[in-house]
Formats: structure tokens, sequence, C-alpha cells
């Protein structure tokens, strides 16, 4: 477990210390030293344009981690405020936010997010809005469920009784509550929109050059794929422990939480 919680670790002082340690401009075009293989001055080789692959590297995990963080933030605000709203405000507000919930559910994730990208545009705003969009539902289901639980509890009726307002409730009495479930919810979330963002950065819809993202890596590395792969083996793996760190630190995450329930 220690040891996964350090991997994480890893990838998040290298997403906000790891450009300044970049030994290159990572954006720099040096065309005659294009596609050079790794060593000497360029540890990880350089791409198609000459720049520099672990400068472009560590420039990149503050933009597909960084923005992983934003998106699944902002789903986890929004999705745990429309969850409250359906525990508190009666069964109308419930009823509008759970059929809203299973109406946004009921498309494919990342293909929402594509199209929802295309229409407005390749820029890093419309991918953050895209993924946001389609990434705030298990939070609210979570919150819902959980809310519904709590709300029949007896200090829950005691407060209410006392006259203290909606938002103090869910501030003193639901939040901490929400808070170890939507935890571990949000690291899967996280993972998610590691790839996510990856994905749409392949496609075209991401972080648009020159600045560098996994994703866009990616596909600038892919025309040369077969001649000089290590291109794309780099990001790739960059994309594939980042996530695999994160969802095996969700499950240690979970079951710490489970354990210390049966405890309790």
């Amino acid at each position: 477990m220690r040891s996964v919680y350090t991997l994480v670790i890893v990838c998040l002082l290298l997403a906000i210390f790891g450009p300044m340690f970049a030994p290159h401009d990572p954006t720099a075009i040096d065309i005659p030293n294009r596609l050079r293989p790794p060593g000497g001055a360029w540890l990880l080789g350089t791409d198609a344009l000459g720049r520099d692959i672990l400068s472009r590297l560590l420039h990149g995990a503050r933009w597909s981690l960084g923005l992983a963080f934003v998106v699944s933030l902002l789903g986890l605000i929004i999705g745990t405020t429309i969850g409250l709203i359906a525990a508190q405000g009666g069964r109308l507000a419930d009823w509008i936010a759970m059929r809203a919930t299973d109406t946004f559910l009921a498309f494919p994730e990342l293909i929402a997010a594509v199209v929802i990208a295309g229409v407005l545009g390749a820029s890093t705003g419309s991918l953050i809005f895209a993924l946001t969009v389609t990434g705030w539902m298990r939070y609210a289901r979570v919150a819902r469920g959980i809310g519904l639980s709590v709300s029949n509890r007896g200090y829950v009726v005691q407060a209410r009784l006392a006259g203290l307002s909606p938002l103090a409730i869910a501030r003193w009495h639901y939040l901490p509550s929400f808070l170890p479930s939507l935890t571990v919810v949000w690291t899967g979330m996280l993972a998610r929109a590691i790839l996510g963002i990856s994905t749409l950065g392949f496609l075209g819809f991401g972080v648009q050059p020159p600045m560098p993202e996994w994703g866009t890596m990616l596909l600038d590395a892919r025309i040369h794929m077969r001649s000089t792969p290590l291109q794309m083996i780099w990001p790739g793996l960059c994309v594939v422990i980042s996530v695999l760190a994160i969802n095996l630190a969700g499950d240690a995450l979970r079951d710490a939480l489970a354990e210390q329930d049966a405890k309790t």
C-alpha cells in the first residue's frame, strides 16, 4: 500500500515541480537534431521537430495531471451539489435531479465528450467543459444515496426542528458523511479524467500545439510509430503508470475505509 501511495506522490510532484528540472525548452524546435535516439544531451531522444522528449513529458505532466485534477474537482462539486439537492429538496427535486443524472448516464462518456469538444472547437476550455459535463453523475448518485440515509437520522431531524438552514445542515451533517465515499469515487474519476484528456488530445480536441500534453504527444508521434516507436512509448507509459497508480491508490483507500468501518 505504501508503495502505491509513494508512486502517486511521485506523479504529483512531477506535475508540480517537474518542469523546473526539464533540461531543455519543451517547445524549442531543433530540426538538425530531429528524431535523435535516447542518449547524450537528449536522455529520451527527440521528436520529429527536434524537441526534447523528456522535457516535453515533464511539462506534459502538469497539463495532463493538472487538467485532470481540475475536471475531477469540478465534477465533484457539481455532482455533490446535485446529490444534496436531490436528498434535501423533496420528491420533486429528487425526481428532476435523478432523471437528469440518468439522461447523462445514458450516453457513453467519452463519445459524448468528443461530440461536445468537436462542437465547441479544439481548445483547453472546451476540453475541460466537455469532460466536466460528462463526469459529474457518479458523484450525484453517491451523494444522493448517502444523503437519503442521513436525512432520517435523529441529529438531522433535531437540526431541522432547531431551525438550522439547509446550508448549515449540509455543511455540518451531510458533507462529513459524504467525504469518505466521495473521496474513493474521486480517485477513480481522476484516473478516468487523465484517460479522457489523453484521448481527446490524441484525437486533436485537447491542448493545442506547441504546448506539450501526453495525448498530443501521442498524436504527434503516430506518423513515426514504425521508425521511432519510442516517441509513442514514453507518453503512453506516463499515462498508464499514472492511471494505474491512482486506481490502485483508490482501491487501497477503499479497503482501508472498509476496514475502519468494520472495526467501528
